[in-house]
């Protein structure tokens, strides 16, 4: 009897994509983002241009916008698989600078440390003007306390948004997931808020954010429940404030970040948030002290640690699992 030719649908490893992964995340470390010429300031230049063309008031009209932009970024990593395929060092190298494009980890650790080191000095008013970098919150009313809890907030959100998300995309999907996910990400900070212009026109950019973060923003809490000790936290607190508090934030992927850092460093996160003529007045998260500028330090650590460990996942995962193999 004949016996029936199966094709062998085994996953197999994708070993230049996850050896770009390593590069880029090395390269991040140790030189954070291209100083001249990035890339996503391009594509920001390139959406604001777009934006100015075809602006409406209208839910119809923002969706277009950013589907355009997100497949329009997609479809350039497509291309950049398609013409790399059977060429592996080739692969690598594109992914490699893919990833050290997209990922802001170290750059956002400097970010922080330069508004931790102006309160510390005393100097309110450069980290008034630091924090912008940061966060969008007004700062001009911010007291020395209060500045220390934005950059803390914005370091546990940022760490998920700027790190580990592009990583987990990157694990999953290679080149286009990379790009297509810093479009996403780009254009809600771009068009994403809630001002009178944009709460129709960049609905849909903050939903494909939202979306597109879901995952991330959990295996970053995870991870951070994972990597509190060394930060000097605490990984029990962590996992209980982060299931006690994380969903009472407005954000369904923020507050997990955030409620997980409040209870790896013992802190209390939450409060009241001024962003121009907009007033929000968020939950408490966390039941510890109120930060100051001491735990911007470690904060940075903590999220240093985080994204570092997301960092080997997702190599590993991209280097075992890879890829469904069509031999036949």
């Amino acid at each position: 009897m004949l016996l029936r030719h199966v094709p062998d649908r085994r996953v197999r490893g994708d070993l230049p994509t996850a050896l770009g992964l390593a590069l880029g995340a090395a390269a991040d470390l140790l030189l954070a983002d291209p100083r001249r010429r990035h890339p996503v300031a391009g594509f920001g230049t390139a959406a604001a241009a777009l934006e100015r063309r075809v602006w409406r008031d209208s839910r119809a009209a923002g969706a277009g916008y950013a589907t355009v932009l997100v497949a329009g970024a997609a479809a350039l990593g497509t291309a950049g698989t398609r013409l790399t395929r059977g060429r592996p060092a080739a692969r690598t190298l594109a992914v490699a600078a893919a990833t050290w494009t997209v990922l802001g980890g170290t750059s956002l650790g400097r970010a922080a440390s330069a508004v931790s080191g102006a309160l510390e000095a005393g100097d309110l008013p450069a980290a008034r003007g630091l924090l912008p970098t940061l966060a969008g919150r007004d700062p001009n009313a911010l007291d020395a306390g209060e500045l220390a809890r934005a950059t803390v907030e914005s370091v546990a959100e940022n760490t998920s948004d700027a790190a580990v998300a592009p990583l987990v995309w990157g694990a999953l999907a290679g080149l286009p997931g990379l790009l297509g996910h810093r479009a996403v990400n780009t254009l809600d900070a771009m068009v994403g808020h809630r001002s009178p212009r944009y709460a129709r026109f960049g609905w849909a950019a903050a939903r494909a954010d939202d979306v597109a973060n879901w995952l991330p923003a959990r295996l970053t809490a995870a991870l951070t429940v994972a990597t509190a000790p060394l930060a000097g936290g605490s990984a029990r607190d962590a996992l209980r404030v982060w299931r006690r508090d994380g969903a009472a934030h407005p954000s369904p992927n923020a507050g997990r970040c955030e409620a997980a850092a409040a209870g790896a460093l013992g802190l209390r996160l939450g409060g009241r948030n001024v962003y121009g003529s907009r007033v929000e007045d968020r939950p408490v998260l966390g039941e510890g002290r109120a930060p100051d500028s001491s735990d911007v330090a470690r904060a940075v650590r903590l999220s240093r640690a985080v994204w570092l460990a997301a960092a080997a996942l997702a190599v590993v995962s991209r280097a075992v699992v890879g890829r469904p193999a069509r031999r036949g």
